[in-house]
């Protein structure tokens, strides 16, 4: 038997000793500290409490925008948006006209939306191949935007989640270009036409008279209906970020509460992550204005959902920490962040450039971070205006 068939026999033995390991670490360092009862009961009761008071508060927002975002396509809106956009895309991002509209679909819905347009021929003929692999970045900054800035602005904070959208805005144009940037560095054969034999793009037109039978009342019945089962799959579809992510961010953000010793509560835990971040503290302070710990968990847990990362507001905001500065931060970061983690790698698989995932990760975390910067400062721009 050679080295390697050895090492092959072993490994899935070693992988499931070394997580067991950190498993019985971790829960026997929750329980050592909550006590074993307390902490199981913390654990069922935080989960609970997400799924009633912020899964169903999101997806009512979710079925509420999608509701709205069908209605904005039928009606031409998007395109409107799209034609009116169309002129900034190539100075800022390189990119032809036509991808306003992937921006403007993200923005309304999720992530995945741009590669659904980045599939379609037409609309990939536009684009050289660089470009059409950097829509991965351009879209992923813009995912859920509507979402996360209706419930911003749900915490009576409608110029923070402003600023933060132009932090978010701005952090889009610098995950874009140094994508395109380190594409074209490592592989310059992809300057090229994304499609040989170009298509031409047909011109859309959203209330042109295909159905000319259809009535205004039927379009805008049709449009409130699809679009609000289409809030409703997404509302679906953050359950489980939502309830693991966050209930494991939670006990390792928060302590005891105001109770003062652990009985089970919800939203109780292990103080972890801020007493590592206070080691640091000033970075934080200085960066993003955070003056309260706990507040690194909305970046940490938007890397991976953006949907779960807005699970952690009403907790903020029951503890007294959540004030204009940190949703502007949170709005910038949680808008270009959007989740990428759990959502580049198989969207640039589904275009067939798995071999650029490295580079548009790294681009995209530097610019969530600058989005977060940028929308800090700009905060503290306006309070002084």
């Amino acid at each position: 038997m050679t080295n390697n068939s050895k090492r092959r026999q072993w490994r899935p033995i070693i992988e499931a000793i070394v997580f067991l390991s950190v498993i019985f670490l971790v829960f026997g360092l929750l329980s050592w500290k909550m006590g074993g009862a307390n902490m199981l009961k913390t654990l069922m009761n935080t989960a609970h409490d997400l799924l009633l008071n912020t899964v169903f508060y999101l997806m009512g927002i979710t079925v509420l925008t999608g509701a709205l975002s069908k209605l904005m396509s039928e009606f031409g809106v998007v395109t409107l948006l799209e034609r009116v956009l169309r002129p900034l895309m190539k100075p800022l991002y390189n990119l032809p006209g036509v991808a306003a509209l992937g921006g403007v679909m993200t923005f309304l819905s999720d992530n995945p939306a741009i590669i659904a347009l980045s599939k379609d021929r037409k609309f990939a003929s536009y684009f050289k191949k660089y470009q059409l692999i950097s829509l991965t970045n351009f879209g992923t900054a813009f995912g859920m935007g509507f979402v996360v800035i209706i419930t911003m602005i749900g915490y009576g904070q409608m110029t923070a989640a402003l600023i933060g959208l132009a932090g978010a805005i701005c952090g889009s144009i610098i995950s874009t270009r140094l994508m395109q940037r380190s594409c074209l560095k490592a592989y310059p054969e992809l300057d090229s036409p994304a499609v040989e034999d170009s298509v031409a793009l047909e011109a859309e037109d959203e209330s042109s008279a295909d159905e000319p039978s259809r009535s205004i009342f039927m379009r805008f019945l049709n449009a409130v209906l699809d679009g609000g089962k289409n809030g409703v799959d997404l509302g679906l579809q953050i359950i489980p970020g939502v309830l693991i992510i966050t209930t494991a961010v939670i006990m390792v953000t928060f302590g005891t509460g105001p109770s003062g010793v652990y009985d089970g509560s919800s939203s109780q835990g292990v103080p972890v992550l801020p007493w590592l971040a206070e080691k640091i503290h000033w970075v934080f302070e200085w960066l993003f204005g955070f003056t309260h710990m706990e507040l690194i968990a909305f970046p940490m847990t938007a890397l991976g959902a953006v949907g779960a990362a807005l699970g952690l507001l009403p907790t903020f905001d029951a503890a007294g920490i959540l004030d204009g500065n940190a949703i502007a931060v949170f709005t910038a970061i949680g808008m270009c962040w959007s989740g990428f983690l759990s959502t580049h790698t198989a969207m640039l698989d589904s275009l067939g450039y798995r071999k650029a995932i490295s580079k548009a990760i790294g681009a995209h975390a530097i610019a969530g971070l600058c989005a977060g910067v940028i929308a800090h400062f700009l905060f503290l721009l306006v309070g002084l205006v």
